[in-house]
């Protein structure tokens, strides 16, 4: 009784091991092929559950989600003959189970080393045609997509996977390029500097000559309006005393030699040599005078 159920749990266990072996699950992110005896016996399984003969039959999943290749920086040849090390990466997934398997085995790692080998000649002749401008800005998008489709063609035709996009990441000149680029840059921007500065000296000297001339204008005018109104004053002043004169002489002309006598005898040790009976000492020999 007891080897009844030791055998019968074998054979359970014998069916639970090929019922197990006989099923598969394709997920929906996959791509599989089911291979009989080493040979495509169905090129593009759907994802699901299927079965699959033990020991006969092999399934081989590929992830069919976009992929990144991150490639090495490589050195490329322009037109103009310079020389460029350049970064840049490809979005690819499979598209052709059949032929991706057949091309490299099932191996991404294969797939990604020839499609790179791909990416690397492409860049090489797209640089190869363009200047350093061109692919640096002025025709960057369209080197990128004219990549992009020429790549896409050739890796479906030989690998059976689709390249999505092609992108640069970074652009940058050798050492010795970089250092004669920046030289010239540099002398450039010294000339400019040079440029404004002669520039901004002229301008300086235009403003320091009119405001120059500004001044002697408001100097001159305001010295004729200064003489005028001295003339005119003089001429006020002149006029006042002809009036006085005239309205009083006598006392006008005691009025001046006061003054006279005030300006001739103010300071000590002056000396005045004159006759007593001059003019000039009129209303003192005659304090009686009118």
């Amino acid at each position: 009784m007891q080897s009844k159920s030791m055998v019968a749990l074998i054979v359970i266990a014998v069916l639970v091991l090929i019922g197990q072996s006989s099923l598969y699950i394709v997920k929906e992110t996959e791509r599989a092929v089911l291979l009989k005896f080493g040979e495509v016996a169905e090129a593009d399984v759907a994802p699901g559950l299927h079965f699959k003969i033990p020991f006969v039959n092999k399934v081989r999943k590929f992830d069919s989600r976009i992929l990144t290749l991150d490639a090495r920086p490589q050195s490329y040849l322009t037109s103009e003959k310079k020389r460029l090390t350049v970064d840049s990466f490809v979005k690819w997934r499979v598209s052709d189970v059949q032929k991706f398997y057949t091309a490299t085995s099932g191996d991404e790692f294969k797939a990604a080393q020839l499609l790179s080998d791909r990416v690397d000649t492409g860049l090489r002749n797209q640089f190869g045609e363009r200047t350093v401008t061109e692919v640096v800005s002025g025709e960057r998008e369209e080197l990128m997509r004219e990549l992009t489709n020429s790549l896409s063609a050739i890796a479906i035709q030989e690998l059976g996977v689709e390249v999505v996009d092609v992108r640069v990441k970074r652009i940058d000149l050798p050492q010795e390029v970089s250092e004669s680029v920046y030289g010239r840059m540099r002398s450039e921007r010294e000339l400019e500097a040079r440029d404004i500065r002669s520039r901004g000296k002229e301008l300086a000297e235009g403003i320091r000559a009119d405001a120059d001339r500004q001044k002697t204008v408001i100097a001159a005018n305001a010295y004729r309006e200064s003489e005028e109104l001295r003339g005119e004053g003089d001429a006020i002043a002149a006029n006042n005393y002809a009036q006085a004169y005239s309205g009083n002489p006598e006392f006008y002309s005691f009025y001046r030699s006061l003054q006279a006598y005030r300006e001739s005898f103010g300071k000590n040790g002056d000396v005045l040599v004159l006759k007593p009976d001059s003019d000039f000492f009129k209303y003192m020999g005659q304090p009686a005078a009118k």
